[in-house]
């Protein structure tokens, strides 16, 4: 149950648990004078949540340091083994798996490579089912969910895969797959949901990341294709359906190359992988981004030339998302982490020309969770039952592990 407003004792009970779990969830150690001035709750009303929470083994209290006269404050922090989740990304080379607990503990992951030309459904929910078995196999704690990042257009309320060209995916029912196989020894996954890839990247990076404490953001997801999760005034935008960000999709070379979505001069096939490859005539000799980086860096002129075509088509299509939202960061993640050093000076040409004002505001920058941005914001996806309201969770899995 989510709980957003109180019209009972009761749902203000939860509303209160959830705020001081998620606050020491996403800041850790805490003093309880702080949650006070975080939450405006008094101090006595915080001792008896945090002790129910403690109760229940999702936080724990500890001294504070040593600062001044008497004892120390105690300090509230997250028991990572109090909750675990199951967080995975599916990628068109790869598929990672990790098990991540209350606070953002990585406790343990796993990589499963598979063909260059991807994966097909079936297939990746036996990779990601025997790699939950694999992870939990010496796991201790309570499974409160499982999160899977995929490439393309979900369907928040079922977790269809509507299409995800990169992967070659349309219409796939991975939500319900999901459930139908994934158990683990003595239960069944609680929870499970399906999320866009650049949504939960976003999700990530505002929650610990690069964007941290700031109202509106953009992040890029960059591997085959581009991605985008936009939060506005601190909410992730998802449009009417649920497909919103789609950015990597938004024309701006009509004459250019047909993209794997079926349209022609698509964002992606000027700043996507494939493209950065093609750019630097070095399709035929290696296989990632950062290798056309280091060959740049040691003087291969075509590889440099290359880039500085990609940082062009990367500067226009930023120019138009600055002018359209307006946010103060822009996080390029993937791929698009390692071209920005190289093509800052092509990008900041094509950015300045949009409107001073916005233009002013904006930073651009790359992620502060490095490569793990989407498969952490999908661990956030799949502990957020558990931040809206703890103990029900907790006694919802309790009762099916029991049944």
């Amino acid at each position: 149950m989510s709980v957003t407003t109180a019209t009972t004792q009761d749902d203000l009970r939860r509303l209160n648990l959830a705020r001081i779990l998620r606050f020491v969830h996403v800041s850790g150690p805490v003093s309880r004078s702080d949650l006070v001035g975080a939450t405006g709750m008094n101090r006595s009303t915080i001792g008896v949540l945090v002790n129910e929470l403690a109760e229940a083994g999702l936080v724990a209290e500890v001294a504070g340091a040593a600062g001044g006269v008497g004892r120390p404050s105690l300090v509230a922090e997250p028991v990572p083994s109090g909750a675990l989740v199951l967080a995975c990304e599916v990628k068109v080379e790869a598929t990672e798996t990790a098990l991540v607990g209350l606070g953002g503990t990585v406790f343990t992951r796993r990589t499963d490579t598979h063909a260059a030309d991807g994966i097909d459904p079936a297939e990746a929910v036996e990779v990601i089912a025997q790699a939950a078995e694999a992870l939990l196999g010496e796991a201790t704690g309570t499974l409160v969910g499982l999160a899977v990042s995929i490439p393309g257009v979900i369907d928040p309320d079922d977790g269809q895969v509507l299409v995800a060209p990169n992967l070659g995916w349309r219409d796939v029912p991975l939500g319900t797959l999901l459930v139908d196989r994934m158990t683990v020894p003595g239960q069944r996954v609680p929870q499970i949901a399906v999320g866009n890839d650049a949504d939960l990247g976003a999700l990530a990076e505002h929650v610990r990341g690069s964007g941290r404490g700031v109202r509106s953001l953009i992040y890029l997801s960059g591997e085959v294709g581009i991605g985008g999760g936009i939060v506005l005034d601190g909410s992730l935008m998802t449009g009417l359906g649920g497909f919103g960000g789609e950015v990597g999709h938004m024309v701006v070379n009509p004459g250019g190359l047909l993209c794997r979505c079926g349209t022609r001069g698509c964002w992606e096939t000027e700043i996507g992988r494939d493209a950065v490859l093609r750019a630097a005539g070095l399709s035929d000799e290696v296989g990632d981004v950062l290798q056309v980086v280091r060959a740049a860096e040691s003087g291969n002129v075509k590889a440099r030339e290359g880039l500085r075509h990609v940082g062009e088509w990367l500067g226009l299509g930023l120019g138009n998302l600055v002018n359209i939202f307006n946010p103060e960061v822009i996080v390029l993640g993937g791929h698009l982490r390692y071209l920005l050093p190289q093509v800052s000076e092509a990008v900041l040409g094509r950015v300045d020309q949009t409107l001073a004002a916005m233009r002013d505001d904006v930073q651009l920058v790359t992620p502060a969770l490095e490569g793990d941005s989407t498969l952490l914001g999908a661990a956030e996806r799949a502990f957020a039952p558990l931040l809206s309201d703890p103990l029900g969770v907790l006694q919802m899995t309790a009762a099916r592990e029991a049944s």
